[in-house]
């Protein structure tokens, strides 16, 4: 029988925005809302994206940002948010078809693959990656997100299923250096994506021999041998 680990993510109660509605109609705004956002947050920053050029753009009148939003501060939050909820929900989905395909007893490698190709995904459309590199950076400098939210909305979450599919995949694991772990192998992620950006624009054409899937496939190999070595080690 099949077996899902979607249950062991709870969405946090502050991903919820309180002003969505479930009304199939009215959708369309709030998403036109929310790309709009995205893009002028991107483009100006927090500060001098404005909510009357956010309605402009998204074709709809001021009074849709707070009904949907509750302001300015939420609806920022909230384009964050879409960001993250994509990633967990691919990264959830990628999980649960490794154990269905290795019948609930997944090598190491294929748990720590299925979570390393959930980090490029975003960065793959280029349109995408740009708004996200641009919203980041103005976010480092000029901060607007609560310093929780990253905490309870990804790490949390992350932890917390990496945690079951870890000790699926490798039941000798010391549970309390998993987070360590996942940190470890996120850590070489992130800098991927970060080196990424630069090669792709510091380099001509030509000179570019970047293959995400090679790095990737890279860092899985790498962090499954040590987390072995490292096991036997203290085993021994």
């Amino acid at each position: 029988m099949k077996q899902t680990y979607m249950t062991t993510f709870q969405e946090p109660a502050m991903s919820r925005s309180p002003q969505t509605s479930s009304c199939a109609v009215e959708q369309p705004v709030r998403t036109r809302i929310l790309e709009a956002a995205e893009l002028l947050f991107a483009e100006k920053g927090y500060e001098n994206a404005t909510v009357r050029d956010i309605a402009a753009a998204a074709d709809c009148n001021l009074a849709s940002v707070n009904y949907y939003f509750g302001g300015k501060n939420g609806l920022y939050q909230e384009v964050w948010r879409e960001h993250m909820r994509r990633v967990m929900e691919a990264r959830i989905a990628s999980l649960d078809a490794v154990m269905s395909r290795h019948d609930q007893n997944p090598p190491l490698e294929a748990v720590l693959r299925a979570f390393a190709k959930s980090f490029p995904g975003p960065w793959n459309d280029q349109a995408t990656a740009g708004r996200l590199v641009r919203l980041m950076a103005r976010e480092m400098i000029d901060p607007r997100l609560p310093a929780e939210m990253f905490a309870v909305d990804v790490i949390q979450p992350t932890m917390q299923i990496m945690r079951v599919f870890l000790m699926k995949a490798y039941p000798e694991i010391d549970p309390s250096k998993i987070p360590l772990m996942i940190f470890s192998v996120a850590a070489q992620l992130v800098h991927m994506i970060r080196v990424k950006g630069m090669f792709d624009h510091g380099l001509p054409a030509e000179m570019r021999c970047w293959d995400v899937a090679e790095v990737v496939e890279h860092i899985v190999k790498f962090s499954a041998g040590g987390i072995r070595a490292y096991m036997e080690k203290q085993g021994g």
